[in-house]
Parts: structure tokens; C-alpha cells; sequence
């Protein structure tokens, strides 16, 4: 089968597949380069195939580890676990038994809000951050309407509201998460041509199933607890970058509150799927403030 891991990971040169037990879970991801470890983690509805266009930039002077979080992909999908807190334990746990004491660590959607909870939790462990159009959940997020805004361009988030509900969502989406999929890009992609329908085949094949749609309904499900979390955290030390296009603003207004040594860039005529719409002008952001 063309879409899974074993035949995708021949499409990315010098890249292997990996799987390791930490934390209760085994977690699926892909490795590749030599240098300083750069940890990256996808976010909904995508795979570490996310990450495909920039890995082989970012390769040349990092060892890229893409890992697919609990209830991604390859990945466990435990009934439990999904606070962003024991997700960056899991990611932790990793690096412990990759051999690292340090690491750059980056995020997109949800990824971004495990990434930003690892360097949090771990700032011992933590080189630099990287969020990518996404901050980590707040009380801010009480705050978004119930409704579209009447006139507005505003993409109303109703999957936030429609991935909290129990067990209905996996009866009604399973073999068709494609539909979701398919709107997703549709809405938040300016260009449309910048994702190929073999994208959201890998996409769609990875998250089909009643195990897969239930899992990451589980990252949305632990909001309230990470907002928690969140109230508790202090503000991070090490540098951070966050890159933003759709939700630029939003991102800025929340690191600007957590970090004391930020970089805020920003990529025009884009969408929030950056690694799909602008691979080399993320890739290069991020190599640029590694550097």
C-alpha cells in the first residue's frame, strides 16, 4: 500500500522509520541528518508526512527526528494520555533514549501546543522552541464565539466545538474522514494547489479508522486540563521563534506573554498549513534561528 509508512519514507532520502516504547505508549517516527537534534511533531489531521517537504532542508545541518504523537499515525492510540502535559512527557522520554541531554523542538497545530509544553516542563532539556501558526491553549479559547461572525471572512473553528463530543463523531466518520480532510485544506489553504490530492490520501488513510478519529478527539477533549496547565507554567527562558501566517496574531499575543526571548516572524498569502504552502520560507526561518 503506496500510503504507508514503509513506502512513504523511500519518497524522503536518507530518512528511516523508527518506533520506541516510552511512557506506556510506542510511538512511530522518522529520523534522519547528523547535527544538533531537532524534534518536530505534526498536528490534526496531518502524519509525520506533514513535515516531508522540509525535512531534507532541514537535514542538511540538524538530525530531524519527526515524531507522530500518541493517537497519530503509526503511533498507540491509548484510551488516555492526551493532556499536552503527558504528551511531552512521552517526547521526554524519547530524547532519554535517543541519547540527548538538549533539544530544539518545534510544533504545528497541535504539535505546536506539545512542543510548547515540553519546553515548559523540561526547560532543562530544551535548546530552543518553535511554534508554528499555533499557541498552546489558554483561557483565551473560552473566549472564541459559539457562531460565525455575521459578514466576516473568519473561518468559523466548528471541529474544536465537533471533536470535544464522545464516540459520535468516530461513528459518523469512520472510512470518511476524507470529507473532513478535504474541507480543512479547502478552508485554510490559500493556494489550493500547494497540497496534492496524494497528500490527502496519506491523510485520509492514516485517520480512518474509529481508533484514529477518537485519539486525536482526545488532543481537543483535554483542552480544559491544559488550559489548566497552562495557568501554572512560567514563562519560558530559552529562545523561541514563532512563525505564523492565518493565526500570526493570535500566536504573537500569546508568546509575547510566555517567553522573554521571542522571535515573531510572519508569512504572507498563506494559510495555517505553512509547511504545505511555504516549505522553503519555513525551512529557512527555522534554519535561520538555529543558527
Amino acid at each position: 500500500m503506496k500510503y504507508r509508512d514503509e513506502e512513504l519514507i523511500k519518497l524522503v532520502p536518507n530518512f528511516g522509520n523508527n518506533y520506541v516504547e516510552v511512557n506506556g505508549t510506542r510511538l512511530h517516527y522518522v529520523k534522519g541528518g547528523q547535527g544538533k537534534p531537532l524534534i518536530l511533531i505534526p498536528g490534526y489531521p496531518e502524519t509525520w508526512w506533514a513535515y516531508h517537504k522540509v525535512m531534507p532542508i532541514l537535514a542538511e545541518k540538524h538530525c530531524v527526528i519527526v515524531v507522530e504523537m500518541r493517537g497519530m499515525g503509526s503511533s498507540d492510540k491509548p484510551a488516555n494520555g492526551y493532556e499536552k502535559k503527558n504528551m511531552a512527557k512521552d517526547i521526554f522520554e524519547l530524547t532519554k533514549i535517543l541519547g540527548y541531554d538538549k533539544v530544539n523542538i518545534g510544533g504545528h497545530d497541535i504539535g505546536a501546543h506539545v512542543a510548547f509544553s515540553f519546553a515548559t516542563n523540561f526547560p532543562e532539556s530544551t535548546s530552543s522552541l518553535i511554534m508554528l501558526d499555533t499557541p498552546h491553549p489558554d483561557s483565551g479559547m473560552y473566549q472564541l464565539p459559539m457562531l460565525p461572525l455575521l459578514g466576516s471572512n473568519y473561518v468559523y473553528p466548528w471541529w474544536l466545538s465537533f471533536n470535544q463530543v464522545k464516540e459520535l463523531p468516530e461513528q459518523l466518520l469512520e472510512g470518511r474522514m476524507n470529507i473532513i480532510i478535504e474541507w480543512l485544506f479547502q478552508n485554510l489553504l490559500v493556494e489550493q494547489n500547494n497540497i496534492s490530492e496524494f497528500d490527502k490520501e496519506v491523510y485520509g488513510f492514516a485517520n480512518n479508522s474509529k481508533d484514529a478519529i477518537r485519539a486525536s478527539n482526545a488532543w481537543y477533549q483535554s483542552f480544559p486540563q491544559d488550559i489548566e496547565d497552562n495557568k501554572t507554567y512560567k514563562k519560558l527562558n530559552m529562545p523561541v521563534l514563532g512563525i505564523g501566517s492565518s493565526g500570526y496574531e493570535m500566536l504573537q499575543m500569546s508568546l509575547s506573554n510566555s517567553t522573554i526571548n521571542l522571535e515573531m516572524k510572519k508569512i504572507e498569502e498563506c494559510g495555517h498549513f505553512i509547511l504545505a504552502e511555504k516549505a522553503s520560507e519555513t525551512a529557512k526561518l527555522i534554519s535561520d534561528f538555529l543558527e
